[in-house]
This record gives C-alpha cells, structure tokens and sequence, in this order.
C-alpha cells in the first residue's frame, strides 16, 4: 500500500475512535491530516493525470481540509454552514474533474438523488429552518458531483449491474461507490442534526458519518481513477 494512503487509514481510524469516544482531542489531532495525507498521495502518485486536473484535484482536498476543521464541532450550525460552503467548493471541483472524464447524468444515477435531496430539503425546512437554505444548496453541489462520478462511462470496462459499476480492480470502477459513501455520509449529517438527541446517538452517528466520508473520499481522491488506461499495442 502506498505511504501516504496508509497514513490516511490511521488516521481515520483515530478520527472515528475519537468521535465515538467523544475524545475531541484525538479529532483536532488525527482529522486535519486526512485530506493533506491524500493531497501528498496525489502529488507523489498522480504524474500520470494531467497537470491542471491534479492541481484541481489538489486544491479539491484543500477546500476538504477547511471543512473537516470546522466540522470538528458539529453541533455548531455556524461552523456546518461555513463546513458545507468549504465541501461545496470540493464538490465543484470533483464535479469539473468527472465532467472532462465523460461522466455525464444517467437518468439511474439522478432520480434516487433528487428523491433524496427533495426529502432532505423538506425536513430542513420543518425542523431546522435556520441552516435549512445553505445546506440544500449543498446537496445540489453534491449532487452534481456525485451524479457524474456514477456514470459508468467512466471505466466502460468494469461490470454494471443496474447502471451502477461493480467495485474492481481498475480504481475507476469504484468511483461510483465512493460516491454513494458520501451520499451516505452527508445524508446522515442530515439525520444526526434532526434526529439524534441523546449523546450516545450522537456520537455513534458521528462515528458513521466520519467513517463512510472517509472510505468515500478514499476511493475518489485516488489519483489513479483519474488517468486514462495505457492502451497496449497488440504484440
């Protein structure tokens, strides 16, 4: 496993252990590396992708790296709003990187999500009025981001089931899946803000959060689901 990718692991894993122990400690220590551990893995391993996309890329985690700080706390609606600004920056940047890879909308990739986002926008409206705007117009940016990165164009290769392509050994085909995670991830943001009251389930919930953005970003930020396949001259 590369260096800088294994140092993300660990320092995940300290981040979720943080979170559901409620040691906010070991959060301020371990969560502000994540994205520059996978920032450093993309400078050393990306010289395949094109220079303006790994520096797009690059300038994707930063923008991560400034949420990930302010959702230390995220009991704070200020800090959630200016964390959603920060990952909406993100997402438009993944956005434009999945669009010059081809991934265009598919209709199996778009309705589940607009189903969702309608959903989401709704209880934000009833329950919590005050970030209700910010955090829908969020969930457009992801949407977005995480619509093109579906699309199976981008490992034509891999095997599709229902539209969706299975997990491979091609870095590309787990695109879709990393994007799913952070549907999941944010979607449960969502859920821990409206519904999670006692500490327990905060914390737990927190814990799920933190730990499916981190294997979604995982598999996204890999520099080598942003490069061509070398196509090999037939001997």
């Amino acid at each position: 496993m590369r260096l800088f990718r294994a140092g993300f692991l660990v320092a995940a894993a300290v981040t979720v252990y943080g979170a559901v122990t409620g040691r906010e400690k070991a959060q301020w220590i371990a969560k502000p590396l994540l994205m520059p551990l996978l920032a450093a893995d993309v400078a050393t391993e990306g010289a395949e992708m094109p220079s303006t996309d790994r520096t797009v890329l690059i300038g994707s985690l930063g923008a991560a790296t400034v949420g990930d700080i302010l959702l230390i706390d995220p009991d704070d609606d200020r800090r959630l709003i200016a964390g959603a600004s920060s990952f909406a920056v993100m997402q438009a940047g993944y956005s434009a990187l999945w669009w010059r890879m081809g991934g265009r909308p598919t209709a199996g990739a778009v309705v589940p999500r607009v189903v969702a986002w309608l959903g989401a926008a709704g209880l934000l409206r009833a329950k919590a009025p005050s970030v209700a705007a910010p955090l829908t117009a969020y969930g457009v940016a992801l949407g977005t981001a995480t619509v093109l990165a579906s699309d199976p164009v981008l490992e034509p290769a891999a095997k599709n089931i229902a539209g969706v392509n299975v997990p491979g050994a091609d870095p590309r085909s787990r695109l879709g899946l990393g994007a799913l995670l952070f549907t999941v991830s944010d979607g449960l943001i969502v859920l821990r803000r409206l519904f999670a009251r006692g500490e327990r389930a905060r914390r737990v919930t927190e814990a799920a959060i933190l730990a499916t953005y981190a294997a979604a970003q995982y598999l996204l930020a890999d520099p080598k689901a942003h490069v061509e396949p070398a196509i090999t001259a037939p001997e």
